[in-house]
């Protein structure tokens, strides 16, 4: 994919596709179309530009003004990174569209200080309140509302069934310790452990970010956001428990050149059967089958191991998903449409269509997928969440955080470089 926001934030609907043109940012406000007919027009900014979420959310929109004959939606699409660019842009500008996609955290956060968010915990009562509780967490601060989840997922392992056998894995490990014997079984099988697209530094994150939930505990995460110190034990010893992993040896050949979404890179070979793993959300089979053959029945899917002794929990999770904000003072329409986009029969059509995990309770039927099944059921009995940590934290923590962490897997920083590297920046930051 080239960017974290590739896969983490939905791969159908932010993978590299043809661009959509940039917009000028004229119907914000909600303002009548200047003729007699009382029309308002709405500007809904999302990144959905591939096939089949497109169409899909621009039936959607058709639906919304059929039953809202006075509403018409105005669609901007732009990818990941021109959206991401636009929007920093738009923020420091102090206006914002009607309706715009949000992974939540600190993005959303410095938006909602700078004024520029509604705020819909009235607004989104009796219905908001209603879907699945961590899909919502991203989007409240101070115990109020100010976005509307769409989508949620997970991070954890994908496996093949059929490698582990051959190496004599019977059950996928619980604990840090069973991960690494695991990983040593497959080496002693001459089969590659795991996947990694090293040359993109987010999916290496992932292993700092768990173990440091694992250890350190979900709510160190936080504190340490606030105290901008990452240099408490907990910290250091995932460095050190990912450093003990980087030491078996355990990627593929050339992973610090490898991408994500490559026909030579870490989803291609999970599904060409050339790895035995991959640590990667909930998309994942989607992209393995697209950037590889795909393994059918022998994927599988574990949540990530505990550490022993640590002060986190197994079902702790960490993930994110995407969801819609509005700018402050948008039309009762907007507050509308975000209603309409999470009843339970947008939910189904989503969940049915565009591969997404259920957020309405209701629409849970329509998950056919064994495998997203049961990520579906790690999130419902999550005890805690953490969003991404390139999301969760101000963007240059965020960021020093993937190159910090993608150091020590290269082998040029050591635990402690990583959580003083974090820490200096964290501070610069305040």
């Amino acid at each position: 994919m080239g960017d974290p926001a590739l896969s983490r934030r939905g791969f159908l609907a932010a993978s590299a596709a043809a661009g959509v043109s940039m917009t000028a940012l004229s119907g914000c406000g909600g303002d009548s179309d200047g003729g007699s007919s009382g029309t308002t027009t709405i500007e809904w900014w999302n990144i959905s530009t591939t096939q089949p979420t497109k169409d899909v959310w621009a039936g959607l929109a058709k639906q919304f003004e059929a039953q809202n004959p006075r509403v018409k939606i105005k669609i901007v699409q732009l990818e990941n990174d021109p959206y991401k660019s636009k929007m920093t842009a738009l923020t420091a500008s102090g206006k914002l569209p009607d309706i715009f996609h949000t992974w939540g955290g600190g993005v959303l956060k410095q938006q909602i200080d700078a004024g520029l968010v509604e705020d819909l915990t009235d607004k989104s009562k009796g219905w908001g309140d209603g879907l699945l509780s961590v899909a919502r967490e991203p989007y409240l601060f101070d115990e109020k509302v100010y976005g509307v989840p769409f989508d949620i997922g997970m991070i954890g392992f994908w496996y093949n069934k059929a490698l582990f056998k051959r190496a004599g894995v019977s059950e996928p490990p619980t604990t840090w310790s069973g991960f690494l014997d695991a990983v040593r079984k497959l080496k002693s099988a001459g089969i590659t452990p795991l996947a990694l697209a090293g040359k993109e530094k987010w999916p290496g994150m992932y292993y700092w970010a768990y173990l440091a939930m694992r250890t350190a505990g979900i709510d160190a995460l936080r504190k340490a956001d606030e105290d901008k110190d990452f240099t408490g034990d907990g910290f250091v010893q995932a460095g050190a428990h990912l450093q003990d992993l980087v030491d078996l040896q355990p990627f593929q050949k050339g992973f610090l050149g490898a991408a994500y979404s490559s026909p030579t890179g870490q989803a291609a070979a999970m599904g060409n059967g050339k790895a035995a793993m991959e640590l990667m959300g909930q998309w994942a089979p989607v992209v393995e089958a697209d950037a590889g053959k795909g393994i059918g029945a022998d994927l599988g899917f574990f949540p990530f191991p505990a550490v022993e002794g640590g002060q986190g929990a197994l079902t702790e999770v960490f993930g994110g998903g995407g969801g819609h904000a509005l700018r402050k003072d948008a039309p009762q329409a907007a507050v509308d449409f975000l209603k309409f986009f999470a009843s339970a029969a947008t939910d189904t059509t989503l969940v049915k269509k565009t591969g997404v995990l259920p957020v309405v309770p209701a629409a849970e039927s329509a998950l056919t997928d064994p495998n997203l099944s049961a990520v579906q059921a790690q999130l419902k009995s999550a005890t805690g969440f953490q969003l991404y940590l390139d999301q969760a934290y101000a963007p240059a923590v965020g960021q020093e955080v993937n190159d910090s962490v993608a150091g020590l897997i290269a082998g040029s920083k050591s635990a402690q470089q990583v959580a003083e590297s974090i820490t200096k920046v964290a501070k610069e930051e305040q």
